[in-house]
Order: C-alpha cells, then sequence, then structure tokens
C-alpha cells in the first residue's frame, strides 16, 4: 500500500560510511550466492543446526505429504563453528526482488539511525538486531530444517529504530500510482503491521509461510526499536544529530515524544 521511495534527510552532514558498507556486503554475498548455488544452503541459518550444534551436510525431507527435500551442504563444521551462519545469513538474500526492497529500505532509513548512533555503534546494532532477528525465528521453529536468510531480519530493526527516532520525519512513498509525503510512523506503521497480519499463521503453527520467516521480521523490528526506546530513555544527554537543526527551526520536524 506504501512503498517508500525516500525520505526527508537534506541536512543530513556527512556520509553514512557503514550503511554504505552494508549495501556493499549484501550485494557481494549476492554476486557470491548467484555464483555458487550450494553456498545458500551452506552457509544460511538452519534452526535445528542451532539449536542442536550439528553442521547437516546431506539432502533432509521436509513435509511428510509433498515428500520434498532441501539440498542441505556442508557448512562451516559443527559448534561452535556452525553459529557462524547466524553472521553469514545476514548478509544473503533469495532473489533480486529480496535484495532489491532489501537494500532500498536500508538506504532509505539506515543513514538517519547511522547518524543519530554514531557509525561504530550503528554497526552493532545492525548486527544485534539480525541475530535478535535470527533467535526469535529459531525460537518459533527451534527443530526446523528449512534455511532462513536474516538480511530482512536486521535493516527492519533498523526500521524499528527509524520509527522511534524520527517518527515524524517526511518519507515519500507510492501510494496507488501517486507519490506522496507522508510521516514515518505511518509507512513503517503500516509494515510492522502487515508483518503481524501476514505473519499470523506462521507465528502460531511455527512455520515460514511463502518462504517468508515472519518472526524473524517481527523479532528484529522490535528488537530494533527497544534499542533505540532504551537509548533515548537511559542516555543523559542525547547525541547531537545533523537534524538537529531542522528540528529547531521547523517544530514539525520534531520527535514526536
Amino acid at each position: 500500500m506504501l512503498f517508500p521511495l525516500s525520505d526527508d534527510d537534506r541536512r543530513l552532514s556527512g556520509p553514512a560510511l557503514v550503511t554504505w558498507f552494508l549495501i556493499l556486503a549484501n550485494v557481494g554475498f549476492f554476486f557470491v550466492q548467484a555464483a555458487d548455488a550450494e553456498f545458500t544452503y551452506a552457509w544460511s541459518t538452519v534452526p535445528y543446526e542451532i539449536t542442536s550444534g550439528q553442521d547437516i551436510a546431506n539432502e533432509v525431507p521436509v513435509g511428510a505429504a509433498t515428500m520434498s527435500e532441501i539440498p542441505q551442504r556442508p557448512g562451516p563444521g559443527p559448534a561452535p563453528m556452525i553459529y557462524l551462519t547466524l553472521i553469514t545469513s545476514m548478509f544473503m538474500h533469495g532473489g533480486l526482488m529480496h535484495i532489491g526492497g532489501n537494500m532500498l529500505y536500508l538506504w532509505i532509513f539506515g543513514d538517519n539511525v547511522e547518524h543519530r548512533f554514531g557509525h561504530a555503534p550503528f554497526l552493532v546494532f545492525y548486527l544485534v538486531s539480525g541475530l535478535a532477528a535470527s533467535f526469535a525465528q529459531i525460537a518459533l521453529d527451534p527443530d526446523g530444517l528449512i534455511p532462513s536468510l536474516g538480511a530482512s531480519g536486521a535493516i527492519s530493526g533498523v526500521l524499528g529504530a527509524y520509527l522511534v527516532l524520527f517518527p515524524r520525519n517526511k518519507v515519500n512513498a507510492i501510494f496507488f500510482f501517486r507519490v506522496v509525503s507522508v510521516p514515518a510512523f505511518l509507512v513503517l506503521g503500516v509494515y510492522i503491521v502487515f508483518q503481524f497480519v501476514d505473519g499470523w499463521g506462521a507465528i502460531f503453527s511455527t512455520e515460514q509461510m511463502g518462504g517468508v520467516a515472519y518472526g524473524a521480521h517481527i523479532g528484529g523490528f522490535v528488537a530494533g526499536a527497544l534499542a533505540a526506546l532504551v537509548y533515548r530513555l537511559i542516555g543523559k544527554k542525547e547525541q547531537q544529530s545533523p537534524l538537529s537543526p531542522a528540528m529547531r527551526r521547523d517544530p514539525q520536524n520534531r520527535p514526536m515524544w
């Protein structure tokens, strides 16, 4: 319903170096996936591998009714090496539409959050959000054998933080073939509502509906929002933001709280 195109960051000063690095890392991993079809199965996160500490190296059956198999391939090895997939999967995607949408969201919303947190803290925040997303999906289906790609979960964390830090920042989005400018809380609110609605069955059946790990999306979003909330509540003084002068000049740009 609301497809974001850009946000109002005209007053941001300095490049968002970590955001650029993360985009390049995701694109680099995507080329590796395209060149080696087995790479995704070897280095994605499989819930059972994480909970058991074992590296599944052979085809495994999925669903008694379909009798289909997942062509698992040898990964980094048994525990503790298998836990590396929690990081590598965070930079992997399932296709062009998947990576295109994720990188667009990271490009639009990542720079603002990075400028507010700072470069190094933002990188740590991104990785922690991705881990929280993966653990949320694993908690829903600890014995699952379906590989999970955690890039969307980490980016959902960025969206959650943006919602808390910049709820009224203007976002340009497509709405029924028209470009409209709406507050960020509306765009991101629609996003998380759809994650809950579309993932309702996935949450209660502990399955990935349509190949989408909705539990990871929701887990990452909640983790990002909580991290930003804690940042705002416990900080003695909020880090100076490039948006601060704009907020002082235009009350409409001020945070909601």
